[in-house]
């Protein structure tokens, strides 16, 4: 977990744009180049929507699915409303302009988390194998299945924003907003 007193920068994907995660730390020299991505998108997203704080929580890529369930339950179950921000890539092999060959398995596992974003379908997600999902590269496999956890209610609705391939990546954007 990384708290309101951690900063970075977007330095290492080729701009520094500083960030924190919360808007009393400044981030200054101090800030780490290093950051995982998710961690740089929340704070950045918390500037953007004037919030004070963010808490980003990294999920280990081979975390088990029961467990992530678990995670995201824990996450969704406490005394306060909580926004999540997840952040899960779709996969890396659809196209020749993929990053990885082609594999068959890609585009049937872009349909499935199509769908459950769009349908706001925390049943779906769990239908994400791990292993399929490290072959055809879901590198978010992990936070999804925390979303389902968060989201087992079933009391949510679905907007599909995005989805398509561009240069061979699959990318989904979705908001969910509870009924």
């Amino acid at each position: 977990m990384l708290g309101p007193a951690t900063t970075g920068t977007f330095a290492s994907f080729g701009v520094d744009v500083p960030v924190s995660l919360s808007a009393a730390q400044a981030p200054a020299g101090g800030a780490d180049p290093l950051l995982p991505l998710p961690a740089l998108v929340t704070g950045w997203l918390r500037a953007q929507a004037g919030a004070a704080r963010a808490t980003a929580h990294l999920l280990a890529p081979d975390l088990d699915a029961q467990r992530c369930r678990e995670y995201g339950r824990e996450l969704a179950a406490g005394p306060d409303p909580v926004g999540l921000l997840v952040l899960a890539d779709g996969t890396n092999c659809r196209t020749e302009r993929s990053p990885n060959p082609p594999h068959e398995r890609a585009e049937p596992v872009d349909e499935l988390l199509r769908t459950a974003l769009a349908e706001a379908d925390a049943d779906r997600l769990l239908e994400l194998d791990a292993t399929v999902a490290a072959q055809v590269g879901v590198e978010g496999r992990a936070a999804l299945h925390a979303l389902a956890g968060a989201a087992e209610d079933g009391r949510w609705r679905g907007k599909l924003l995005y989805s398509d391939v561009p240069f061979g990546v699959t990318y989904h954007v979705a908001v969910w907003s509870r009924l």
